[in-house]
């Protein structure tokens, strides 16, 4: 049985701490008390208040596009390591809708022979930023092909605080500045580089985005395409410089770096930049979304009709 949760902003989770300060030493015992104290949080959270040892929690399936460009996937499975950093005792495993391997059938049919899931169960988390034929169509139908293992498909991660944080924060590395005075401000626009989509609904959430990034910089933000839908990146660009705005960078809104991520990087006037990639950040949205599909009862099995 499948179910598919709603995309929703949710509120900001709350971003961790700055690093203790100090030398080396302290951060290396920073660094390992935090790793205990995550262990032991995770290992509590399996036993009841009785005493009783909970169920195993559903494996959670990180479903990805898939790319020719080997750094996509490099990206993608050190996204996965900072997961299981977070949760280390839930599994994670990896399926691609095309191009790379394991592609998402195969994945699916493996947590079923091999009964890696002790509940039967799967949540599958889209690695995609918007509504879409993947996330309408592709995904649920390889959801529905694994029964008789118990599959829910998460919302897919944008539009959500966490990917305007991670935005930003790329944005910064680029050189953004994050104190500007009001002529700089005037004068600077951000153009929001996404993939494209003909369903109407990407467009939907990809502005959604837009205007989060908006509020959070201070200045315009347009998005445009790759491909499939206008404006181009060149095209915003030049109608962001017809209205005064000539410190223009380029956000770039894809998961991993790739050939559309290259493209639209080569258009940008100042800077650009990098794909959201590993980001902390995505590592807690991809549990947020796995969590409310957990949370998110599944529907009713309908009853058979009664014969004469």
């Amino acid at each position: 049985m499948t179910a598919s949760n709603p995309v929703r902003d949710e509120p900001s989770l709350s971003p961790g701490g700055p690093p203790p300060l100090g030398g080396a030493h302290l951060d290396s015992t920073a660094q390992l008390m935090n790793a205990i104290t995550s262990q032991l949080g995770s290992q509590l959270s399996r036993v009841s208040i009785d005493g009783a040892r909970r169920p195993a929690p559903p494996a959670l399936v990180l479903v990805a596009h898939g790319s020719r460009d080997p750094r996509t996937l490099s990206t993608v499975r050190s996204l996965i390591e900072r997961i299981r950093e977070l949760r280390p005792h839930l599994g994670v495993h990896l399926g691609h809708i095309e191009l790379n391997e394991p592609l998402l059938p195969d994945t699916l049919a493996s947590l079923q022979s091999t009964r890696s899931t002790r509940t039967g169960e799967a949540v599958l988390v889209p690695l995609l930023l918007s509504r879409g034929y993947h996330v309408k169509r592709d995904i649920p139908e390889a959801a529905a092909a694994a029964a008789p293992l118990r599959t829910r498909v998460a919302a897919p991660l944008g539009p959500h605080p966490l990917l305007v944080e991670t935005l930003y924060a790329r944005l910064v590395e680029a050189g953004w500045r994050t104190r500007m005075s009001d002529s700089t401000r005037r004068a600077s626009g951000i153009v929001l580089a996404a993939a494209g989509s003909r369903d109407p609904d990407a467009a939907v959430d990809t502005r959604r985005t837009a205007h989060l990034l908006a509020e959070r910089l201070g200045v315009p933000v347009v998005p445009a395409y790759a491909s499939a839908a206008a404006p181009t990146v060149a095209a915003a660009v030049r109608a962001m410089a017809a209205r005064g705005r000539h410190r223009i960078a380029v956000a770039s809104y894809f998961t991993a770096p790739g050939r559309f991520a290259t493209e639209c990087a080569a258009a940008a006037p100042w800077i650009a930049a990098e794909p959201l990639g590993d980001h902390p950040a995505m590592a807690r949205l991809v549990l947020h979304r796995y969590d409310q599909a957990v949370a998110t009862p599944e529907p009713a099995p309908e009853r058979a009709l009664a014969t004469a």
